[in-house]
C-alpha cells in the first residue's frame, strides 16, 4: 500500500504541474485544456505499478534415466506487480461531457509483470544424487522447474479478485489525477475511469 500512495502522490504533483504549465503559456484554461495536461503528466509515468501481490507456489520435477530416478521440489515466494501502461493512453480516450460535468477517461487493461522470485527464501527438497552427478539431468529439472516456477505464479496472481483490486487502485490514482487539477481550476467534474470490458467505455 505504501508503494501505491507513493505513486498516486508522484501522479498528483504531475498532473498539478501541468496545470500551472497550461495557466503561464496562456492557454485557455477549460476542462479539455487541463485534461490534456494531466494526460501529458500521466503518460509521463510510463508503465504505474497500481498493485502488487506475494505468492508462494511449489513446484516439482522428476526425471528417470537408466533405471535410476532423481527429483527437486521447490518452495517459491514470488511478488508479481499489475501495471497500467499509461503510454496507450490517447486524448481520444478522454471525453468531456459539458452538461453532466463529467470526464471519462478509458485506460487499457491491467497487466500483470514478470514474476519477482524471492531467491533468499527459496526452500529445495530433492532426491536422486547418483543421476544428478551423472550427465545433465540437473540442468533438465532446474530448466523445467523455472518454467513451472512462471507458470504457477502467473496463475495464482491472475484471479478476477486480484485484478479487480489492481484496477480499483488505478481508478483512484487516475480520478485524483486528473480531478485535482480540475477543482484547482475552480471547475466542477467528476471524473469516471473505464477499462475496457466495462460499460461506457465505448465512448
Amino acid at each position: 500500500m505504501k508503494t501505491v500512495l507513493t505513486l498516486v502522490a508522484g501522479l498528483l504533483l504531475g498532473a498539478l504541474a501541468a496545470f500551472f504549465l497550461v495557466r503561464e503559456k496562456d492557454k485557455p484554461v477549460d476542462a479539455r485544456s487541463i485534461a490534456a495536461a494531466s494526460l501529458e503528466a500521466v503518460r509521463a509515468q510510463n508503465k504505474l505499478t497500481v498493485f502488487a501481490g506475494r505468492f508462494t507456489v511449489a513446484v516439482t520435477t522428476r526425471v528417470e534415466k537408466l533405471g535410476l530416478s532423481a527429483e527437486k521440489t521447490l518452495i517459491v515466494p514470488a511478488t508479481v506487480r499489475y501495471d497500467i501502461d499509461y503510454s496507450k493512453v490517447r486524448r481520444d480516450d478522454m471525453v468531456w461531457d459539458e452538461g453532466s460535468r463529467v470526464m471519462t477517461v478509458r485506460l487499457p487493461d491491467i497487466q500483470l509483470d514478470e514474476p519477482q522470485v524471492d531467491m533468499a527464501n527459496v526452500r529445495e527438497y530433492g532426491g536422486g544424487t547418483i543421476l544428478m552427478a551423472l550427465g545433465n539431468a540437473e540442468e533438465v529439472i532446474d530448466a523445467a522447474n523455472r518454467r513451472k516456477i512462471r507458470e504457477a505464479v502467473l496463475k495464482e496472481a491472475d484471479t478476477s479478485l486480484l485484478r479487480e483490486l489492481a484496477r480499483s487502485s488505478a481508478r483512484t490514482a487516475v480520478e485524483r489525477g486528473f480531478a485535482l487539477p480540475l477543482a484547482a481550476a475552480g471547475i466542477d467534474a467528476r471524473v469516471i475511469v473505464r477499462f475496457p470490458d466495462e460499460s461506457g467505455y465505448a465512448l
